[in-house]
């Protein structure tokens, strides 16, 4: 991850919020990769309910908790945890809505859709955004690596998901879709 002050100059984050839907009418969220809060933060004022973020890195836990502390947030749950050896340890069928932001460039980003589908309540949806492949950007993964929005969709289990929003580019970096479960 790059320096705080430069990494939260990649993201429109109240348009991507607003895009992928993430508001008042969202109860309980999880967050996939809190990585400095750069979401959390401002989903957790728009939500109802809780949102539960997990990272891998005890860092970019710490840094989350003291922002949190700082903005006075109470509805954040903080977990350092790999959800994909270990899954998010919640409820089947409790959580209103998924975020995966940047972070399906992984070697199995299908188990990341498993762990969603698992916590997801019917009609749950899934937030993903990803670093455009078709420019060149100031950060992210390798272009060999991300994926393209059609390979996402590639990944979407039909059978288990529907498509609410076709892919859709979200200036200047990025772009978006977002799936529900049935």
């Amino acid at each position: 991850m790059p320096a705080e002050d430069i990494w939260s100059n990649f993201f429109n984050v109240d348009l991507i919020l607003s895009e992928l839907l993430v508001n008042s009418k969202v109860y309980d969220l999880v967050e996939i990769g809190c990585g400095y809060g750069t979401f959390t933060i401002p989903s957790a004022k728009l939500i109802k309910g809780k949102l539960y973020t997990f990272d891998i890195e005890k860092e970019m836990i710490d840094i989350v908790k003291q922002k949190l502390k700082i903005e006075h947030i109470e509805n954040v749950v903080l977990e350092q945890r790999d959800i994909l050896g270990q899954t998010t340890g919640l409820e089947d069928n409790s959580i209103d809505y998924v975020m995966l932001f940047n972070i399906l460039h992984h070697d199995f980003p299908g188990d990341f859709f498993i762990e969603a589908y698992r916590i997801l309540k019917p009609k749950g949806k899934v937030g993903i955004i990803h670093w455009r492949s078709d420019i060149l950007t100031p950060r992210g993964p390798d272009l060999s690596i991300r994926p393209k929005p059609e390979q996402i969709l590639q990944l979407v289990d039909r059978q288990k998901f529907n498509i609410d929003k076709e892919p859709f580019v979200i200036k200047p970096y990025h772009y978006g879709l977002i799936i529900s479960k049935q």
